[in-house]
């Protein structure tokens, strides 16, 4: 006889990462490419002949860093192995009957589904706009007395596409404050938008008690290896998050590396400049052939392929680049290296590749 497994869990899909092949570029995970700098490489180093000791359970140098990064109290903060280890816990300080609703847009982050499903609440799904955007008024309109909470991916994983701070702020003035909005923010380094209306969340949920943060230094800082991300919002929302906190899951390495990454923000976040251009050169290219290519603001390039997908994913693969085909809807391509882009380019864009998948 076998353990006894939560039956529902067959119909759980498992979360799937952009997959690696030994001696073909990988486009697929949004990764930077860039390494550590010296001084994070240094506090890693350090921090690695130290985990013999458990680390720091409240992450409170690290909170506290990211606390004065933002203004904000050390109460205003919880850190969690990775954004998506607190999406997760979010949705379990939230839900607790069958019929409790998590709301969010499709496509969007595909660990939301997986981290509802966990908990056994019941997900909620709101197509995205023409424009493959979040439709806001939609996402709104589908708030049910049975929702607890609505996540917002802004820039949107996979689709790149963001909303700006008046389109936040009258979406979160639709919301009822019993209601927590999570506004996602992992690519938010990527973002350039005019400075009258680049999306903050932190500053956009500074009055707003139902309004938390996701972000995470898995991207622009490049700490992808480490799995280190943070919340900041109400302090009542913060004690429960640090409530059903996995304990020791932000290891000491992690820990060490993202505040020496806090203290090279600087330097770290000039590297955002090349990538963006990078972003910005490829989507060029793609729709110069011919493509339909969704205006970027994270650290990718998102074609709606359709029913194209995943054969446009293998050839890609074949020509010796990984991109990351999603079902039926499209594919995302991170912007690597020039020479990897220029790579998948001179794939994307040749006459033959153009006229299979573009037509």
């Amino acid at each position: 006889m076998s353990a006894h497994i939560r039956p529902d869990l067959d119909a759980i899909p498992a979360y799937v990462a952009g997959r690696s092949q030994p001696g073909v570029v990988k486009l697929a995970s949004n990764e930077t490419t860039f390494p550590p700098l010296p001084s994070v490489a240094k506090a890693i180093a350090e921090a690695a002949e130290t985990v013999n000791r458990y680390p720091d359970n409240a992450a409170l140098e690290l909170r506290t860093a990211i606390a004065e990064f933002h203004g904000v109290a050390v109460e205003n903060v919880a850190a969690g192995c990775g954004s998506v280890a607190l999406c997760q816990e979010l949705v379990q300080i939230t839900c607790l009957a069958p019929t409790d609703e998590v709301l969010f847009a499709w496509r969007s982050f595909e660990a939301y589904p997986i981290v509802t499903q966990v908990a056994g609440a019941k997900a909620v799904q709101v197509p995205l706009d023409g424009e493959f955007a979040h439709d806001l008024d939609a996402l709104a309109a589908a708030v049910t007395p049975n929702t607890r909470v609505v996540f917002v991916c802004n820039p949107n994983n996979p689709t790149g596409t963001a909303h700006g701070a008046a389109a936040i702020t009258r979406f979160l003035d639709a919301v009822p404050a019993n209601v927590l909005v999570v506004l996602d923010e992992a690519y938010f380094e990527y973002l350039r938008m005019p400075a009258d209306d680049a999306p903050n969340g932190v500053e956009l949920g500074r009055n707003r008690p139902n309004v938390l943060v996701l972000r995470t230094f898995s991207k622009a800082y490049g700490l992808a290896g480490l799995r280190v991300g943070y919340a900041v919002g109400a302090p009542e929302v913060i004690t429960a998050l640090m409530k059903v906190h996995i304990p020791f899951s932000v290891n000491k390495v992690a820990q060490a590396a993202a505040i020496a990454s806090l203290e090279a923000r600087h330097e770290l976040l000039e590297r955002t400049n090349a990538v963006v251009a990078e972003r910005d050169r490829m989507a060029a290219a793609l729709r110069a052939a011919g493509y339909r290519v969704t205006d970027s603001h994270a650290n990718f390039v998102w074609l709606p392929l359709g029913e194209q997908s995943a054969a446009f994913g293998a050839a890609s693969a074949e020509a010796g680049v990984l991109v990351r085909p999603y079902g039926t809807d499209g594919v995302r391509i991170t912007a690597g290296d020039p020479h990897e882009n220029d790579l998948f380019l001179a794939f994307a864009t040749d006459p033959a590749t153009v006229a299979r998948f573009v037509g």
